[in-house]
């Protein structure tokens, strides 16, 4: 089952960055001396996150609530097991991406290129390579937060990073869609992770009946 890439700008699938186009964000005029050093913050940041596990909060439009836990491997590999609802799975695999829910018996997949995940997930991940910046909200506290958007598509709405702690690391972000709603993905911990098992990443369809044809 194929759907859009519009389908998959929900809750913690759709990670912290979004977008592939050509404009160099750090080119960008509106952005000071200062917001250009916390960009490279980040971005040195996200580039050394190669492979991780912890667990998160997700909070939808609605106000409701969401948790579980999540493993990351760079390039491409993501996996959000969610505990509440039970058995909900956002799985990157290095090629797709695809949702399971079994409340509903439903199986979603689309190329991971087509979602938010793609540069995230990439193997060199960098906010110059089509990310639109729109701001850096810095904090006294040492805190900062960053908005993107893809800039080929700059009306499909846009995330906001969080950043903070000694040392740094992301805490939070915040998607909004088209429509203005708005999913908050909390990480509750974030740690360096070694040895992953490759099925982390593997996801079969379980709707799929032996002798279907679909």
């Amino acid at each position: 089952m194929t759907v859009s890439r519009r389908a998959f700008a929900f809750g913690a699938l759709a990670a912290p960055l979004v977008g592939m186009a050509v404009t160099p964000a750090f080119a960008q005029t509106t952005l000071s001396a200062e917001d250009r050093e916390a960009l490279g913050l980040a971005q040195a940041y996200l580039r050394g996150l190669t492979a991780a596990e912890g667990r998160f909060t997700e909070t939808g439009a609605g106000g409701q609530t969401r948790s579980g836990r999540f493993w990351l491997q760079r390039p491409g590999k993501m996996r959000f097991e969610y505990s509440t609802p039970q058995g909900l799975l956002v799985v990157a695999d290095g090629n797709n991406v695809m949702r399971y829910d079994p409340r509903l018996n439903t199986f979603q997949q689309v190329p991971l290129s087509q979602t938010p995940l793609s540069t995230f997930l990439s193997r060199n991940v960098s906010f110059d390579q089509g990310v639109r910046v729109d701001a850096v909200t810095r904090r006294p506290s040492g805190a900062f937060a960053v908005t993107v958007r893809d800039a080929r598509r700059p009306n499909e709405g846009h995330a906001i990073l969080a950043f903070a702690g000694t040392p740094m690391r992301l805490q939070e972000w915040t998607v909004v869609d088209a429509q203005g709603s708005r999913t908050r993905t909390r990480l509750t911990e974030l740690r360096p992770a070694t040895g992953l098992a490759a099925s982390l990443f593997q996801l079969r369809d379980p709707t799929r009946r032996p002798g279907r044809n679909r």
